[in-house]
């Protein structure tokens, strides 16, 4: 089965600079950045006061008023991205259920409805902790919601891995069609952290940039002056699928992975390795696992 051609047949998108796939990517052509002035929270006595946040998100566009109450933010925004995706890819039913799966990253998962519910223990006591605040918090809620929705049963589990977690699932979703054990998958990234728990425990770690009289330029990856990351929220979803399976039910496929590479720094908690060995190794798999010379 290691011949399988995994392509892309749907792609999703809730970002700070649009809340789809056409205008976050008319937003990027544009030159159009989603950093500003932190409008969900007071963040007096913070050190960072910016982030990416969404603007007008809407999860009801998509998902029952019920439904919606009853699930975290980064939840809501993984279900928005998947349906985006899912209508590109034509909707597909699978013909077997247990070999079409959904793989959502999140390095925090539900950490707003943590911080909302510790308020209100701390207020009301156990009784006024909500019946639902674990499954709202739980990270492979997102993937469990957007598994009901489409009534996908085969692999069904979020990767929690910092950063890199949207990554990982993708990595992850593609073996589970390149090895023969599905022939469909949705798959990416969901985050929704901008909360004083997040702001706080970031900042204090000296992990946020501070650029707060310019935070329309704080985040530079690879600048020199670099003082660190900017925190937001959004999720990026793929429908990815056997080449066979999508050429068979007639998808128009948009691309296609061909190989991924995964490694560890096994060097800092938050620091990566100073000589980049990880990051070298990761390239270097991605480059054998798809078959190019380097």
């Amino acid at each position: 089965m290691d011949t399988r051609r995994v392509v892309v047949t749907g792609m999703g998108l809730v970002t700070a600079v649009g809340l789809d796939r056409e205008t976050s990517w008319a937003s990027l052509q544009a030159g159009t950045g989603g950093i500003g002035p932190i409008e969900n929270l007071d963040t007096e006595g913070f050190k960072t006061t910016f982030a990416a946040e969404l603007k007008g998100f809407d999860a009801t566009v998509v998902m029952d008023p019920k439904d919606a109450r009853k699930a975290d933010r980064f939840a809501q925004i993984a279900v928005v991205a998947a349906a985006e995706a899912m209508a590109q890819a034509g909707n597909p039913v699978p013909a077997d259920p247990f070999r079409a799966g959904v793989i959502i990253g999140s390095g925090i998962g539900g950490m707003l409805t943590f911080e909302q519910q510790h308020l209100k223990f701390i207020k009301r006591g156990p009784r006024g902790v909500s019946p639902m605040f674990i499954p709202m918090m739980i990270g492979d809620m997102a993937a469990g919601l957007v598994s009901i929705r489409y009534g996908y049963r085969g692999a069904n589990f979020c990767t929690v891995s910092a950063c890199a977690s949207g990554g990982h699932a993708i990595g992850t979703a593609y073996d589970q069609i390149k090895l023969g054990h599905a022939d469909i998958m949705i798959t990416g990234g969901s985050e929704a952290a901008v909360c004083n728990m997040a702001l706080g425990g970031f900042g204090n770690m000296k992990a946020l940039s501070t650029r707060n009289d310019d935070p329309a330029t704080a985040s530079r990856p690879f600048d020199a002056e670099r003082d660190g990351f900017v925190l937001g929220e959004g999720g990026g979803i793929l429908v990815l699928e056997a080449e066979e399976h999508a050429v068979a039910r007639g998808a128009t496929i948009l691309g296609e992975v061909c190989g991924y590479g995964m490694t560890g720094d096994a060097y800092h908690m938050t620091q990566p390795d100073n000589e980049g060995i990880g990051a070298i190794g990761s390239m270097q798999q991605a480059l054998r696992t798809a078959g190019i010379s380097a």
